[in-house]
């Protein structure tokens, strides 16, 4: 099936989103975290790009950038390629490091924009893994602390669209950033990382990690990853919640309860 063309707009801001080939992590442990964000940094003082805002995960990461000297092509194949050196170095393996070529949406006012931004800063929230002020991956900290120093050349800017006063800016955005979001976003789930044929795998793998069986979702000791297991599968999958309480073994109801509850 050939390539559908991508869509550009006129004042070169995009909304972009890289994932893992094979839906696989790419961003294993926190030095990987580092070098990628790094990466992005470092061709952000070379002004290819303007960045306004990123979040890396671990299977996929978020980037929301406008064009500058290079072209949104150019500057991500930069940094695809950079990376991909590194992670391939690293664990001794070859071949691609990202699924196919990265995804982009146009951003085409500054409504869109700042919603955008949220949407990103907020995907460890979503993803159930948590909140957005804890999570270190993500430039939500430029934003939050703007006297620290800021790598980030397009946070002033954002800021300054709440507010020419800087304290007044960084309040009204923290109130911003915690509303409910509505529009829908480039979004990892477009193509679910949890889906009927690697739910199981999945699954196994959180038990592997939390030194515990299926058996321990029912002990009081193992709420807390009993209900961290609930949300990531509600948020990441298209699986039923039915289905869901057959596989943790739990009813529905526990279940629904689990899912709608903000993380702690």
């Amino acid at each position: 099936m050939p390539r559908l063309p991508r869509k550009y707009n006129d004042i070169g801001i995009y909304h972009i989103m890289v994932r893992g080939n094979a839906k696989q992590d790419v961003f294993i442990d926190s030095q990987d975290k580092k070098k990628f964000i790094k990466t992005i940094l470092q061709k952000n003082l070379e002004e290819l790009f303007i960045i306004y805002a990123y979040c890396v995960m671990n299977n996929h990461a978020h980037l929301i950038a406008k064009e500058e000297k290079e072209s949104i092509s150019k500057f991500m194949k930069r940094i695809t390629i950079s990376y991909a050196f590194y992670f391939n170095a690293k664990y001794d393996r070859v071949g691609h490091v990202f699924q196919d070529r990265f995804k982009s949406e146009a951003i085409k006012n500054d409504s869109y924009l700042l919603s955008a931004i949220r949407y990103v800063h907020n995907n460890p929230e979503k993803a159930g893994i948590m909140n957005k002020e804890n999570y270190p991956w993500s430039s939500y900290k430029w934003y939050v602390s703007p006297n620290i120093d800021n790598k980030l050349t397009g946070v002033s800017e954002v800021l300054k669209m709440f507010s020419l006063d800087i304290e007044e800016s960084v309040k009204t955005f923290k109130k911003f950033s915690n509303q409910v979001e509505k529009r829908e976003f480039l979004d990892i789930n477009q193509g679910r990382e949890i889906d009927k044929q690697n739910v199981d795998q999945f699954v196994n793998k959180f038990f592997k990690q939390n030194s515990m069986s299926k058996d321990d979702l029912c002990k009081k000791q193992y709420m807390k990853q009993r209900n961290d297991l609930i949300r990531k599968l509600v948020s990441n999958s298209n699986i039923s919640k039915r289905r869901i309480s057959e596989i943790v073994g739990l009813n529905r109801e526990t279940v629904r309860r689990v899912s709608k509850e903000p993380s702690p």
